[in-house]
């Protein structure tokens, strides 16, 4: 062995290898002279179990990296896989509307009928066909074509709440203020496609708004726990301006960025109208309501009408 094939090995390994202790010795081997190297190396070959030491080192961590590699090669092929096959499943099972407007026709009872396709419609129609019952939910023109399109787009835990909390000593706000967080973490967990975190700047006009605002939003960081968003911060007057140039400068003193979520509200609701739909429940868009059947004033039924192709259904 010498220092020239020493090098040489320490090189192919390094470049292959990742564990930090062996990287400390290549890069003693590299950046010290070939004389030292020549010593080096040459002091490691008088002493075979410390050779021996190194070789299984060098192997077994090189063996050990090949596995680690490959088994995760393994899963993510795996969980592709599954991604695949789970999104071939959901486009298999998602009923067209002609399917829909047939099923609607052909099963004349259910066990519930929604009327209104907005968000508060398609989220009970989901969580009733998750629990095994029969849904029919009907839409007047289409899907987050009225207020479930324009909302805030927020998905917020309420700092006006937690401040109202802080202020009256109100637990109500306080535990408010957490099953909301809680909901914005599960929220984001479960639509990354369509959600996202957004900064907020808070501009202080004031000098005792600074320290105000920045302790609140601090509570408000650390009640997030996991499901943080990212750090509130401080920022001057100039950083401000630059980043908001539509805020007014005038008695501008600085300003406190916090995070929440915003999301897309529409693609939201037609999300969960999809799901409903792949659960079993019967979800049509243009289709109106035009009387209520009622047996011993008691809503037992209604009269549909499609508004695109015309008939009515009861």
């Amino acid at each position: 062995i010498n220092a020239e094939y020493g090098v040489q090995i320490s090189i192919q390994i390094h470049t292959y290898l990742t564990d930090d202790r062996l990287l400390l010795l290549y890069l003693f081997i590299l950046r010290t002279d070939k004389k030292k190297q020549k010593m080096y190396l040459r002091g490691i070959y008088k002493r075979k179990w410390l050779k021996w030491m190194l070789g299984v080192g060098i192997f077994g961590s090189a063996a050990f990296n090949y596995g680690l590699r490959r088994t995760q090669a393994k899963s993510l092929e795996e969980s592709e896989r599954l991604k695949h096959e789970r999104n071939a499943d959901l486009k298999a099972h998602i009923p067209t509307r002609e399917e829909q407007l047939r099923n609607l026709k052909n099963k004349k009872k259910f066990d519930m009928l929604v009327i209104g396709g907005g968000a508060t419609g398609t989220g009970i129609a989901l969580d009733a066909a998750t629990r095994g019952l029969s849904v029919a939910l009907v839409e007047r023109d289409d899907f987050s074509c009225g207020t479930s399109s324009r909302s805030t787009k927020l998905v917020h835990g309420g700092v006006r709440y937690l401040e109202k909390a802080v202020k009256n000593f109100d637990t109500g706000q306080f535990h408010l203020v957490l099953d909301a967080l809680y909901e914005r973490k599960t929220f984001l967990h479960l639509c990354p496609h369509l959600s996202r975190k957004l900064p907020i700047i808070t501009p202080c006009y004031t000098w005792w708004e600074v320290p105000y605002y920045w302790a609140g939003l601090k509570i408000y960081d650390l009640l997030s726990g996991s499901g943080k968003l990212g750090s509130s911060l401080y920022i001057d007057r100039e950083e401000s301006l630059r980043r908001f140039p539509m805020l007014s400068g005038d008695d501008l003193k600085a300003s406190v960025v916090y995070y929440d979520g915003q999301m897309n509200d529409s693609r939201v609701n037609v999300s969960l109208a999809l799901t409903a739909g792949v659960h079993g429940a019967v979800v049509c868009n243009h289709v109106e309501v035009v009387t209520l059947l009622k047996e011993n004033n008691t809503v037992t039924g209604a009269t549909v009408k499609d508004t695109i192709n015309g008939g009515s259904i009861s």
